[in-house]
């Protein structure tokens, strides 16, 4: 008897070490991303100002240089993109400005959607500690390299606005959502309150905050590419069955219809 319960035990012992190094990488991977190294530096900028949530076309100042605009879909694809297959060596030279826009664009011509990739495949940037790093000290090299704002109008993926508003459906996007971050990965969402022009926008959601007690509420954290400065926050009513998105400077916050966008192919 002695021998075979040293042998269960040595069994329940080596099962539980495997759950737990199961447990701890999933845990790792879902808390690898970071806002201040992972994102890009450089903010987009509205087509359009909002008063009170209606849209109206953005002035131009005499003088004022050419504004970074439509790049939402761009930027948030590029920092999925750059998660999944590029790393960065600060030890080394920096590129001039021809090699480094080339690598920029092996990394952003992958599919978004592609598996990662292991560290010795990955597209190598020398000189910088990480995106944000980069992004700021070469930000016209980057923009120019990374993607046209305008096509992503014309995605196949964003005509699911027009048809699919039920609440099933996005009781569904936040099921996906949570299954998504909790194998680690990144999620690419459309925000859109159509027919209304509130918002239309692109965000990248990558962590999901502690559940508060009985709250009913899922609280989100969020890349913004409109707000480099710091996380924004989306949030999830069980109750209401609905997104919600930050008020700030052009949204009236409030309720948002979520579609996954870069996900897989046509989305």
């Amino acid at each position: 008897m002695i021998p075979s319960n040293s042998r269960t035990a040595a069994g329940f012992w080596q099962l539980g070490a495997f759950v737990a190094l199961v447990l701890l990488r999933s845990s790792a991977a879902a808390s690898d991303f970071r806002f201040d190294r992972d994102t890009v530096g450089f903010a987009n900028a509205t087509v359009f100002e909002y008063r009170e949530g209606h849209p109206s076309l953005r002035q131009r100042e005499k003088g004022e240089p050419k504004r970074y605009t439509r790049r939402c879909f761009v930027l948030c694809r590029t920092t999925m993109q750059f998660q999944k297959f590029a790393r960065f060596d600060p030890h080394a030279v920096p590129l001039d400005d021809r090699a480094l826009a080339a690598r920029i664009r092996n990394v952003t011509r992958r599919t978004a959607w592609g598996k990662p990739l292991p560290a010795d495949q990955r597209v190598v940037f020398p000189g910088y500690a990480n995106l944000r790093a980069m992004s700021k000290a070469r930000r016209e090299v980057v923009r120019a390299n990374i993607g046209l704002g305008w096509p992503t109008y014309f995605r196949f993926g964003n005509f699911r606005m027009l048809f699919e508003h039920d609440s099933s459906y996005h009781k569904d996007t936040h099921t996906n959502l949570n299954a998504a971050l909790a194998r680690g990965k990144l999620f690419v969402g459309f925000l859109t309150t159509y027919p209304r022009l509130s918002i239309n926008h692109a965000v990248l959601i990558y962590k999901r905050k502690p559940a508060s007690q009985n709250s009913g509420i899922d609280r989100y954290l969020v890349y913004d590419p409109n707000h480099p400065e710091s996380p924004r926050e989306l949030t999830w009513s069980s109750r209401a069955g609905a997104f919600a998105y930050q008020k700030d400077w052009d949204f009236i916050g409030g309720f948002v219809r979520v579609y996954q966008i870069y996900g897989k192919w046509l989305q």
